[in-house]
């Protein structure tokens, strides 16, 4: 992983750590009526993770996931030595929402962008503030991180989301995104 970068005297050099095992106070919220915790999601959470991105896929582009596939992607995470993580919204000590954090590099400003990835909340926690805790945690986590900023995707016709990202001071940039999908 790119932790500690070789960078020159301007600009100054960005020392990229991964997340700790310790969320902010953030972690624990009173929403609504709702007692929720955020946490760093552990293997435990394979099975949660993998039917939230099948569920995500099929309500959002119609799309049925293969679960063998997605087992495999999501454990991959948690086998190999990789800076991308999970986060889990609990109620109740049972989980409602999560997401992915992956990281990219730009050579432009000499840090991380954290993508926010693989976004799902279960439809009866949805509209009770669950994704803006989840939110708020990774960006507070990349801010303690040196990230040079946050960045996600979002399909196109998913107005609900796009506002839901506008509120919490996301903008939409002027880049499209081209892909040359081989799966």
């Amino acid at each position: 992983t790119l932790n500690h970068l070789v960078g020159g005297s301007n600009p100054p050099r960005r020392t990229c750590t991964p997340p700790v095992d310790k969320l902010s106070p953030l972690g624990l919220n009173e929403v609504g009526e709702i007692l929720m915790n955020i946490r760093f999601a552990t293997p435990n959470d394979i099975d949660f993770i993998v039917r939230a991105n099948q569920e995500m896929a099929l309500e959002t582009e119609d799309k049925p996931l293969d679960q063998h596939t997605v087992r495999a992607g999501v454990s991959a995470v948690f086998q190999q030595k990789s800076e991308t993580r999970y986060l889990i919204a609990e109620v109740d000590g049972n989980p409602v929402g999560n997401l992915m954090i992956t990281k990219e590099w730009s050579d432009w400003r000499n840090g991380y962008f954290w993508w926010i990835q693989s976004v799902f909340i279960q439809s009866e926690y949805r509209r009770k503030g669950v994704y803006k805790r989840l939110h708020a945690n990774v960006k507070q986590l990349a801010k303690d991180n040196n990230a040079c900023g946050l960045r996600l995707y979002v399909d196109k016709n998913n107005s609900i989301a796009q506002k839901t990202y506008e509120s919490l001071g996301m903008i939409n940039t002027h880049y499209f995104l081209f892909e040359d999908d081989w799966s």
